[in-house]
């Protein structure tokens, strides 16, 4: 058994494949004469067009995040900044065009892997574009995910987008990587296609090809020759449940269920998948690999796409959760010694007020546009008077309903008086698990630490459901949390009044949520608020809703 962080839900078993190695290093001791330089630059430009070329007739082919990330590689193969260093290589130093472009990669990768978070992640990018380029460059196959007709699990080092992109229709049934975060490119397509996957599985590509693997990205576990019961449990697990878009549980309590979403098009999937709306846009989605915020024009334009997709629905709308791990040339320093801790989400106001301002004005002229029933709400909020900020300026803008994400233990300790100041807050688990454990969510080692399950986060999330029990407000889930079937009925004993998720799962916790009455969902609260680990609080809930 083999053990990682689960970061797409759902379980699968089959043979093991392999990525294909990618490229050698090209020789460092060949120099290129003179007078042959300017044909090396030459094939180095030419390299990157048809690579940049391809990825684009694969961009056009792919859908929601898969097209997204797609995009952004052929941008990258398409940096005149990649291509002008390289050939300064070749002008200046004889560098052949296949080495010059690997040592150009080497130093754009160590520059991202310096800033760490999301933008680390992104050095797998680099190194994709590099092989592609060189790949061209000495005509020869580019290495990439085999293609069977056999149902598989790839396994691999980590994944390049335009690898993981490529999976959409074929026979792959699940991921596993050694490298890789929550956020990678791997599991941000794995969780769009509806594939386990699990990441950070250190000794993953020593299984040997062919081996029988069940992957459970719920458990992050990859074992190695399971039994067949467990073969056949896991293909009834990974049966995809239709949902019919109404969540409810068993005594009829209605229990809204929702999608997160991050543009247009993931917003249309969310709506075709029957969500009841969006329970989290993340607007940042629309600033990202920009030099220069989106003018107001821009914004509405975006905005406007995703509320399209629900009339006369709640859609509740994150402004800039910038910083952290998504660093913005335009919001964020440089550098940052804690950018977890740092200048991000809201606090990114202290620094740009108009970006801000900005976005809220955008998000009232969209919704004066659209039928959708708009909430905003505002991340990383630790103190009163930054949602009594918040909420005046939303408000000022012509936003009636104004929240606040729950992500830091402060904000769930002052929960009762925060429901003084706004309409309604959202739980954000996966930060509110990295900061009241201490613990890196992007670090694949402490993966047991960012856990919703941990009793410090249940007691606090506990403790923000009561508030809003109190005074009759509205307590979301929009993390990783709110997908998670066994959890669901839990959260709802625990306060949480609506649920929101990937579409793809959607039907499976509709599905749990049914089996259990209200009083149920509350005794398997308490008894998880009593538990001490992770472990006894997965136990307890078990015991009590009989799985």
């Amino acid at each position: 058994m083999l053990r990682g962080r689960g970061v797409s839900a759902g379980a699968a078993a089959a043979s093991v494949v392999h990525l294909a190695l990618p490229l050698p290093e090209p020789p460092s001791d060949i120099v290129i004469a003179p007078a042959d330089r300017e044909s090396e630059v030459s094939a180095i430009e030419w390299a990157a067009v048809a690579v940049a070329d391809e990825l684009r007739s694969r961009t056009a082919g792919a859908s929601g995040e898969a097209r997204d990330i797609l995009d952004a590689s052929r941008l990258l193969a398409s940096d005149p900044e990649l291509v002008s260093e390289a050939s300064a290589l070749v002008r200046t130093n004889g560098r052949s065009a296949a080495r010059a472009v690997w040592e150009t990669a080497a130093v754009h990768e160590k520059n991202l892997a310096a800033l760490g978070g999301r933008m680390a992640e992104r050095a797998a990018d680099i190194r994709d574009v590099r092989d592609r380029i060189i790949a061209e460059i000495l005509e020869v196959e580019m290495p990439g995910v085999p293609d069977r007709d056999e149902p598989f699990v790839l396994v691999a080092s980590d994944l390049a987008p335009a690898d993981t992109a490529a999976l959409e229709g074929g026979c792959c049934v699940a991921l596993v990587t050694e490298q890789g975060g929550p956020t990678s490119h791997t599991a941000i397509i794995a969780r769009s296609l509806g594939l386990p996957a699990v990441v950070g599985v250190i000794g993953a590509t020593g299984i040997a090809v062919g081996a029988t693997v069940l992957v459970d990205g719920d458990r992050g576990t990859v074992e190695v020759d399971p039994s067949p019961s467990k073969i056949h449990a896991a293909k009834a697990a990974g049966i995809v449940v239709p949902f019919d878009g109404t969540g409810s549980l068993a005594d009829g309590t209605e229990l809204p269920l929702f999608a997160n979403v991050g543009g247009a098009a993931d917003a249309v999937a969310a709506a075709v998948a029957g969500a009841e709306g969006v329970g989290l846009f993340r607007t940042e989605f629309c600033f990202l690999d920009r030099a220069e915020a989106p003018t107001v024009d821009e914004q509405v334009a975006a905005y406007r796409g995703v509320l399209a997709a629900f009339p006369d629905r709640r859609v509740v709308v994150r402004t800039l959760d910038a910083g952290s791990d998504k660093p913005l040339p335009f919001a964020n320093s440089e550098h940052e010694d804690n950018p977890a801790l740092g200048v991000r989400g809201l606090r990114v106001a202290r620094r740009s007020p108009a970006l801000l301002d900005d976005q809220l004005r955008a998000l009232a002229l969209a919704a004066e546009q659209e039928d959708a029933l708009v909430d905003v709400m505002a991340p990383m909020v630790a103190t009163v008077d930054e949602a009594r900020d918040f909420a005046s300026r939303a408000r000022a803008a012509g936003l009636s309903r104004v929240g606040i994400m729950i992500e830091t233990p402060a904000a769930a300790l002052l929960a009762a008086e925060l429901f003084e100041i706004v309409d309604f807050v959202s739980l954000g688990t996966n930060d509110l698990a990295q900061y009241t454990l201490a613990a890196d969510r992007l670090l694949s080692e402490l993966g047991d630490l960012n856990d919703p399950w941990q009793p410090a986060v249940l007691r606090l999330i506990g403790a923000v459901g009561e508030a809003g029990r109190q005074v009759g407000r509205s307590v979301g889930v929009c993390g990783e949390a709110g997908g998670d079937p066994a959890l669901a009925p839990v959260l709802v004993g625990l306060g949480v009044t609506s649920l929101s998720m990937t579409p793809r799962a959607l039907g499976r916790v509709a599905a749990a949520l049914a089996q259990n009455t209200s009083d149920q969902c509350r005794e398997a609260a308490a008894a998880v608020l009593l538990a001490a680990t992770a472990d006894e609080a997965r136990a307890a809930a078990s015991a009590v809703l009989g799985r």
